[in-house]
């Protein structure tokens, strides 16, 4: 059975480029790989099949001699440095074609695929600091130094983790890659490299400080801005000042977060703030002048309206917490609680009983819910 063309096993044009071919290729061996195609019993020879164009195409030379002499190239060693008869001869050719396309489908989760190598310079870790500030600094604002346990660069080594200003050599079990390969049946496995554990170098003379890691434990005090109007769960971020990288590679970042303490006199809501304040029960119903502190450490007089009543809310506008990103301030709402006298003297006592015989017209929400207790009542008995 003579066999297909190369161009028309992948789906490629003979004028294709070598991305168009490698691409034509990742889109069939996709498409036709055996463990996406476990009922259809012509799958594994469609796919060696699509190998074999693969491994002839992707070859400069091979890829000559067969778009001169076609399938004939590759028959009784002529041209082209092709196996007598072409395609794969066993699985050690097989491994060796599908390790490419492993390497094009997974390399980038795989650690960058063969070109990316060892990662000689890594980035160091994101650090995480909490910070506690009061309710008052939350509304000012601050500049406040704290004390951050990190790892630095060695300054001996300067980075490097290697002695008097040596370099690092390449290491000679995955030749500078950071991983090595093993086969196993058809696929090609690969592993980080077990001598510079993925690093791909070798230091031969460490650094007498940090013993050849390049960094060094240490704790560094740092001055940080806080804006007004942070709230709890805001997250500062200061680039650059986590932990050292390894091999000279960048430092990580510090990412601060805000805890905002609660306040024995106000309770925050946004940009809002809420200030419950008693008034006597003879300043509710007479009404009255009070006076109640503000964030900023000032006061405000509020008029108490007559007959207010426990739960009445009144707003100071302005008087809030400051918005983050600018744009003004919140408000300030003041909730009366109304207090009922305790302790009271037999005088007082004999002085709110005639109260209560003088005032049966002036509790109207008594009047109106016993009013309504009474039909409840009468329907009950109907």
């Amino acid at each position: 059975m003579s066999k297909r063309d190369y161009y028309e096993v992948l789906g490629a044009s003979k004028g294709a480029s070598a991305d168009e071919i490698k691409k034509a290729y990742r889109t069939k061996a996709k498409e036709l790989h055996p463990d996406r195609n476990a009922d259809n019993p012509d799958a594994e020879a469609q796919f060696k099949e699509v190998n074999e164009a693969y491994d002839v195409l992707k070859d400069a030379d091979k890829k000559a001699a067969y778009d001169r002499f076609g399938h004939a190239a590759f028959e009784g060693g002529m041209g082209g440095g092709g196996r007598p008869g072409g395609g794969f001869q066993g699985q050690g050719d097989f491994a060796s074609a599908f390790s490419d396309v492993f390497d094009d489908l997974f390399g980038d989760f795989m650690g960058g695929g063969r070109a990316g190598g060892g990662r000689r310079a890594t980035r160091g870790s994101d650090l995480r600091y909490n910070m506690r500030v009061t309710l008052e600094e939350a509304y000012n604002g601050l500049q406040k130094t704290i004390n951050v346990p990190t790892s630095v660069a060695c300054d001996s080594c300067n980075g490097t983790g290697a002695e008097g200003g040596s370099e690092p050599t390449t290491c000679p079990t995955c030749s500078g890659l950071g991983k090595v390969r093993a086969q196993q049946g058809f696929f090609t496995v690969e592993r980080t490299c077990p001598t510079c554990h993925g690093v791909g170098q070798m230091i031969k003379n460490p650094c007498k400080t940090c013993h050849g890691h390049g960094r060094i434990e240490k704790e560094r005090a740092l001055s940080v801005n806080i804006p007004a109007g942070v709230e709890t769960g805001t997250r500062i971020r200061l680039a650059g000042e986590g932990e050292a990288g390894l091999r000279g590679g960048p430092s990580g970042d510090l990412y601060i977060f805000i805890e905002v303490a609660g306040h024995p006199i106000f309770e925050r809501e946004g940009v809002n703030l809420h200030c419950r304040v008693p008034v006597s029960m003879a300043t509710a119903a007479m009404g009255g002048d009070i006076e109640v502190p503000t964030i900023d450490g000032g006061r405000s007089r509020v008029k108490i309206p007559a007959g207010s009543q426990s739960g009445r809310q009144m707003r100071l506008r302005g008087k809030g917490m400051p918005a983050l990103r600018g744009g003004g301030a919140g408000d300030m709402y003041i909730e009366l609680a109304v207090e009922t006298p305790v302790n009271l003297t037999s005088r007082q006592k004999e002085l709110l009983r005639e109260f209560e015989e003088l005032s049966e017209e002036n509790n109207p929400e008594s009047s109106s819910f016993f009013t309504k207790v009474k039909s409840f009542w009468d329907g009950m008995k109907g």
